[in-house]
């Protein structure tokens, strides 16, 4: 039998189980309907193959077409809806790297594999599980960490709550009932409270960091598990309640438990919804301009942004009960800023999605934020989410429901947009307090072991690679001073980062690592991805390295002197005396690689002797890389590139032609004659 059909077949708590294997990265809805297609595939070899992964990426957005037919066919618009919705989505995550899909599934089915293989040795002795739960859950608390007691905790409700259905179909001593109703609400009551004072807060942590470029936040479904299991224990608790009160009316007897106790009961239940229910609402993906998808949290006034709430308690009761609205001090919001919370819109969550609001600022005398001499790009602003739900009859007071944004950042220009994520990245890397919308009144300094994490993530969050030690090295010397470079607990005040000249140079640090972040984005990507520039290094550095490399061994450095970002080479050779000599060119900017690629540069780059004879002087990428060899998938095709750069002789006296193209440039500095 397929694995998905054995799996189907299971108890609840093990499907449970199943169902917190999949999420929006890899949905359930293509495991339930190409699951004889994915059983069938060696998803092990898959996730160690490049080229096999872009063939079965392709393969699986295929399937995924044949079954959209299929549903066009049935007239399911439903599901054609939600499955060009999910192709779209896995092509934004998986088009450059499928192997990381490739890998997702591999781990789901071995994930699988292990729930089925721990149902089969439970045997007939699970029946007994249901007396034993108290001692489990106190053996849970001493032995495992504080996710397993979450979870034998979550187990004991499941027991009692099955245990409390049969009560109520056979003769039982309601003494005992009552008991167990109270043994439910204590355990329900310590979820709570690890579920809002815990895990609440550290899926908020891990949002900030995701929001900063970091580690992908562990997806929201498995927090939405354990608080809809917990609602699912309280409403099931008033339930019983309102049986037995059926059942009191028909017949009670002196110093009756239910009598004494269900009030009680049923008002301890009540604040423990209550309690859950008021932390329910989260803000599931950050406010955003589309775009701009890597910088949440910076809005620009008259640009359109998006932001998604979800409420945590998935239950039929509450679709289309919750109505949201979205509230920001100081700026008025344009567009739709309501929005009823369902589950037909967001693959079976309860969520609400705005797509199109926009900020336009309120005019108002005097200071514009009367908190202090702050400028634009410091200023942070609240954004809130307020809704009202009515858990008992029309007419009695609704539960008010509030969900908040983090701190965010409002710019009237998109040249401030660089400045506004500065404010960001120092905002979410040192506190993770939500409110205090006045940290930039006095904002703390930074460790350098802080700070350098975050400065890579910059660069693996837009690319395949972060920085290594290497290039942070480089980074740690602009900012503390060579000194100091290799102390983690060295401080950098938020003004050296954002604000200062650095190196004496007429622009901030950070201006300077935005301005080649872009210039990666925009034209050197591949290169960044496949390692071939080195990239953050210091000149010194530099000649240390290529000190005793063949001639013509070159690397590829960011210019230190460009605010807007730009690149350049350097490669050694030797004078008549062996002794080494450094050449490096005037940097290439993003206007002059938008004309010539750096490959195509690199490939074309020739000097000329007094005989005449043209020699590319670039040899090996360091440290010995043929560079036809390490850029030869780059190069244009012969027909686009046809002389592209004029040819110059090399010789005993080498000579660089005048006037420089982007192929023929002088070493920067240099003499246009070099010995």
């Amino acid at each position: 039998m397929a694995q998905w059909c054995q799996l189907q077949m299971l108890d609840s708590k093990y499907l449970e189980q199943v169902d917190q294997l999949y999420d929006d990265s890899f949905p359930m809805d293509i495991r339930q309907y190409l699951s004889r297609w994915i059983e069938s595939i060696d998803w092990d070899t898959v996730a160690v193959q490049d080229s096999l992964a872009t063939i079965r990426f392709h393969d699986l957005l295929a399937q995924l077409d044949d079954q959209h037919s299929r549903f066009a066919l049935e007239s399911n618009f439903l599901q054609q809806h939600n499955f060009r919705k999910i192709k779209r989505n896995l092509q934004d995550r998986f088009q450059e790297d499928p192997v990381t899909m490739a890998m997702i599934i591999s781990r789901n089915l071995k994930e699988e594999q292990k729930i089925l293989a721990s149902e089969r040795h439970v045997g007939e002795g699970a029946g007994e599980g249901e007396v034993q739960h108290g001692q489990d859950v106190h053996r849970a608390e001493a032995e495992t960490p504080r996710k397993s007691r979450r979870l034998a905790l979550l187990s004991a409700l499941l027991a009692l709550r099955c245990f409390l259905s049969r009560c109520l179909t056979v003769c039982f001593v309601w003494q005992d009932v009552v008991s167990f109703l109270s043994e439910l609400l204590n355990l329900t009551q310590s979820l709570i409270q690890d579920l809002i004072n815990e895990e609440l807060p550290e899926w908020k942590q891990r949002q900030q960091i995701a929001c900063i470029g970091g580690p992908p936040n562990a997806c929201v479904d498995q927090l939405q598990n354990w608080f809809t299991a917990v609602a699912e224990s309280l409403q099931q608790v008033r339930q019983h309640l309102n049986k037995m009160l059926e059942l009191e009316q028909k017949f009670t007897y002196e110093n009756d438990p239910i009598s004494q106790k269900k009030s009680h009961l049923e008002n301890r239940a009540l604040d423990l919804l209550k309690n859950l229910l008021s932390s329910s609402l989260v803000v599931e993906r950050q406010p955003c301009m589309p775009t701009h998808p890597q910088r949440p949290l910076v809005l620009k006034t008259g640009v359109q942004f998006t932001v998604k709430l979800r409420f945590l308690v998935k239950l039929h009761e509450f679709n289309y009960q919750l109505k949201v609205k979205a509230v920001f001090r100081k700026f008025n919001i344009l567009g739709t800023n309501t929005k009823v919370m369902n589950m037909e819109e967001s693959n079976g969550s309860l969520a609400a999605e705005f797509r199109h609001l926009q900020l336009k600022e309120q005019k108002l005398a005097g200071n514009r934020t009367n908190e202090g001499p702050l400028i634009v790009t410091e200023e942070l602003h609240s954004l809130s989410f307020e809704s009202e739900l009515h858990l008992n009859q029309s007419g009695s007071p609704g539960l008010h429901i509030k969900a908040m944004a983090m701190p965010l950042v409002v710019i009237s220009n998109v040249c401030q947009l660089p400045s506004g994520w500065a404010s960001i990245l120092w905002y979410n890397m040192l506190t993770t307090e939500p409110k205090n919308l006045k940290f930039f009144l006095s904002p703390p300094s930074a460790k350098w072991s802080q700070l350098s994490e975050v400065l890579s993530w910059q660069f693996s969050s837009v690319t395949k690679r972060g920085l290594n030690q290497e290039q942070l090295n480089m980074l740690a010397d602009k900012l503390l001073g060579a000194k100091a470079q290799r102390n983690p607990d060295g401080t950098i005040p938020w003004t050296k980062f954002c604000k200062q000249s650095a190196n004496e140079k007429s622009f901030p640090f950070w201006l300077w690592i935005e301005g080649i972040l872009d210039l990666i984005k925009r034209h050197l990507l591949s290169l960044w991805n496949d390692g071939c520039i080195m990239g953050f290094i210091s000149k010194e550095r530099e000649k240390a390295l290529l000190s005793d490399k063949c001639p013509g061994t070159f690397l590829l450095r960011f210019s230190e002197s460009s605010k807007e970002g730009a690149i350049t080479f350097t490669w050694i050779e030797h004078d008549v005396h062996g002794n080494p000599v450094y050449h490096s060119v005037e940097p290439y900017t993003k206007k002059e690689l938008s004309a010539v690629s750096l490959p195509d540069i690199i490939r074309t780059y020739k000097v000329m002797a007094v005989e005449n004879i043209p020699e590319n002087p670039l040899r090996f990428l360091y440290p010995d890389i043929h560079k036809d060899k390490a850029f030869g998938k780059y190069y244009p095709k012969p027909s686009e590139s046809e002389s592209r750069a004029p040819i110059r002789p090399l010789g005993p006296r080498r000579r660089f032609v005048l006037p420089p193209t982007p192929s023929t440039r002088l070493p920067a500095g240099s003499d246009p004659i070099l010995e």
